[in-house]
């Protein structure tokens, strides 16, 4: 099984490169952009993953810092993920805008008045913590297993607490800081919204429980553990609640939008829930990515297979939350008149994404996936269940061992 999960990973990640080829070589003649629509598929996964970095390590980081014993086997999972989720938003964001070659100015030359900046900066720190954060959990894993009747040796816990404290307020900073950057375009009616930068913290804590659910699944695949078994439950209450609570937030903004009377409000609400993709919204976003994994979670008895399908349903709704944060946006003019005041071929208000597109972000999803498969084979685990038998003190416990520990 796990050699077919490589050979899957691979293979998509050889299928999303040639979207990328074709990309890098004749630009955004591939994509279905325009002048007034330069933003889709790309930005909308850019923001996803951003989210689940943000939302899983919000989550392993509270559980560390406030000793929530069901959970912490699973910090270092949660780490590993949190990391491949955030180099595939960089990827993904970084395809999107071009120039790379014009990245380090923002390091020399920042604007301090910029949210982008801030942005950039945010995220440099926060992946520094990170790499920090699995190393110094790396080095407590290597130290030598006390002799009997000694003190458990604490290795690296202290700077482990107050980096996690730290990237705790970093990841708040950035995940809310997304929303405020698309709350300060005056010029988007539909964007410039105060709940925004709330909105896309909920998100990225509701979409990041949801893969952590996943992917603990994955990892310990064994339904009959008692320990895996008390996370899942605690991770499914956690998921749901909020889950509904994003729901109230977007139910909020959609009866509020239904009544504003100036198109360019109006229109972005119009196109979510009855243009052309209205079944984003309403089957991928209500149905596939809601109703039913909550109702696979509030039944009794969860199944680690259960749990897993309801946390990966729940992450592919949001991806449809994205996009419909990003393209409707755009597709309403700033005035009415003016598609038919000024004709161009490149000034379109319609958007479809490309089959260049679809690869771009296969890629980048296989990217996280490749990247989440080699954490989890090579880097060490320091956190072992009470009923394991404690390795070698010459053994590096690596997270092969804790997948093989419960299979």
């Amino acid at each position: 099984m796990k050699k077919i999960s490589w050979i899957i990973t691979i293979a998509a990640l050889l299928v999303g490169a040639i979207g990328v080829y074709q990309y890098l070589v004749f630009g955004e003649q591939a994509v279905g952009y325009s002048s007034a629509v330069p933003w889709g598929l790309g930005v909308a996964t850019y923001m996803l993953a951003s989210g689940l970095s943000a939302g899983v390590y919000l989550l392993t980081s509270v559980v560390y810092i406030c000793g929530v014993k069901e959970l912490e086997p699973f910090r270092q999972v949660g780490l590993v993920a949190a990391l491949s989720a955030l180099l595939a938003a960089l990827v993904a964001i970084g395809l999107d805008l071009g120039h790379l070659g014009r990245a380090w100015r923002i390091f020399i030359s920042p604007n301090p008045h910029s949210p982008m900046a801030w942005m950039v900066w945010l995220y440099t720190i926060y992946l520094l913590l990170l790499i920090l954060q699995l190393y110094f959990d790396s080095r407590g894993d290597s130290a030598p297993a006390p002799d009997a009747g000694t003190a458990e040796i604490p290795g690296d816990k202290r700077p482990g607490r107050y980096l996690a404290i730290t990237g705790v307020l970093v990841a708040l900073a950035f995940s809310g800081g997304l929303g405020a950057l698309l709350g300060v375009v005056q010029a988007r009616p539909y964007w410039s919204n105060p709940l925004l930068p709330v909105m896309f913290l909920v998100a990225a804590l509701a979409s990041g429980s949801a893969l952590l659910i996943f992917v603990v699944v994955v990892v310990n695949p064994d339904q009959q553990d008692k320990e895996t078994g008390r996370a899942i439950n605690l991770l499914a209450r956690i998921v749901v609640g909020l889950l509904v609570f994003y729901l109230l937030f977007e139910l909020a903004e959609m009866l509020l939008g239904s009544y504003y009377l100036s198109p360019s409000h109006a229109l972005p609400y119009q196109l979510i829930l009855t243009g052309p993709n209205w079944w984003i919204f309403w089957v991928v976003h209500l149905v596939v990515g809601a109703l039913i994994p909550v109702f696979l979670l509030v039944r009794g008895n969860i199944t680690a297979k259960t749990a897993g399908w309801a946390g990966f349903l729940i992450t592919l709704g949001f991806l449809g939350v994205r996009y419909n944060i990003v393209v409707p946006g755009l597709l309403a003019p700033p005035f009415t008149a003016l598609p038919s005041a000024y004709s161009e071929p490149g000034l379109a208000y319609t958007y479809v994404p490309t089959l260049n597109e679809w690869l771009v972000v296969l890629f980048v999803l296989a990217l996280g996936v490749f990247i989440f498969k080699l954490g989890i084979e090579y880097l060490p685990f320091s956190r072992r269940p009470d009923n394991a038998v404690t390795p070698p003190a010459h053994h590096v416990e690596t997270g092969a061992d804790l997948s093989r520990r419960y299979s």
